[in-house]
């Protein structure tokens, strides 16, 4: 019996940055699409830094443009980068699994071929993802602005001094807080720095946010859960040598005065899931819910 077309007729196949480890499974995963009648493209770095040339070459940013799903190898913090590249373009994500824990990367490297030809073969699912838009303003106006998938992070530098900043939610006062700082992580996020610092877990589902003080002051200050909608405007009064990162990436040096405006951004990233695929069991997989603790 004939085969269907394939789901994604154009492929994007994306390695973790400056990992030649990627070669082998890039070859095979492109070789078995195009096997399927897809067009496989390779993302320019990927190539370069693998040595695979089998395939035509697509830079990171105009990948959007070309592919119909974008095939991520490597693990959380590889799929974070090519989601704040790729939501704005609507490109779907789905990814390989060659980090550590792997939240979001739902192919196993053992299984790919057979996992990636049941998503081709229409069995998969879309998942849309909230991300956050980090906006830094000072005196003379916004001086950057990005998103992120998982969490932005006002956080103390290297002195080790707390650091002080009002938090406003819709306008409204929440608190004056002195800590080492603050996440502001979506549901996605929620599993990651936010969940070390004791913060609650956000289904995916869920439209909230979740703030979570990084060791802070006074020990009533607890993480609280609002609605995604909300704007959140953090002042810092105090800096010390304050910094912001997004999705665990250092982004600027913030000042006193700073106003840090976060939003949801106007695009979400979109996971695409394997057939069989659920969060609770990837909860049990990654967090050990299921182990015998003797």
């Amino acid at each position: 019996m004939a085969r269907m077309s394939p789901a994604f007729k154009t492929v994007a196949l994306v390695g973790r940055y400056k990992t030649a480890s990627v070669a082998e499974p890039v070859r095979r995963l492109g070789g078995y699409l195009a096997g399927l009648d897809c067009s496989v493209l390779v993302e320019r770095d990927t190539a370069a830094e693998s040595g695979v040339d089998d395939f035509p070459t697509v830079l990171m940013e105009e990948l959007g443009t070309c592919a119909e799903l974008a095939v991520i190898f490597g693990g959380d913090g590889s799929m974070l980068a090519a989601a704040r590249a790729l939501a704005p373009t609507g490109v779907p994500l789905v990814g390989v699994n060659q980090g550590r824990l792997g939240f979001m990367t739902d192919l196993a490297l053992g299984s790919m071929l057979e996992q990636m030809g049941r998503i081709q073969d229409g069995e998969y699912t879309i998942e849309p993802r909230t991300m956050l838009d980090a906006e830094v303003v000072r005196a003379a106006g916004a001086i950057y602005e990005s998103v992120a998938l998982n969490d932005v992070v006002l956080s103390k530098g290297g002195t080790g001094r707390l650091i002080e900043f009002l938090v406003h939610i819709d306008g409204q006062f929440v608190y004056d807080l002195r800590s080492d700082g603050l996440i502001v992580a979506t549901p996605t996020g929620s599993t990651a720095y936010a969940l070390s610092s004791n913060g609650p877990i956000l289904h995916p589902g869920v439209p909230g946010l979740v703030l979570v003080p990084i060791s802070p002051h006074t020990l009533s200050n607890r993480p609280i859960v609002i609605g995604e909608s909300a704007v959140i405007e953090i002042a810092v009064k105090r800096a010390g040598d304050a910094r912001l990162h997004l999705d665990g990436q250092p982004q600027t040096e913030l000042a006193e005065g700073d106003r840090i405006v976060i939003r949801r951004a106007p695009h979400p990233a979109r996971l695409v899931h394997p057939p069989g695929y659920s969060y609770f069991a990837m909860l049990r997989e990654k967090l050990h819910w299921s182990e015998n603790p003797f």
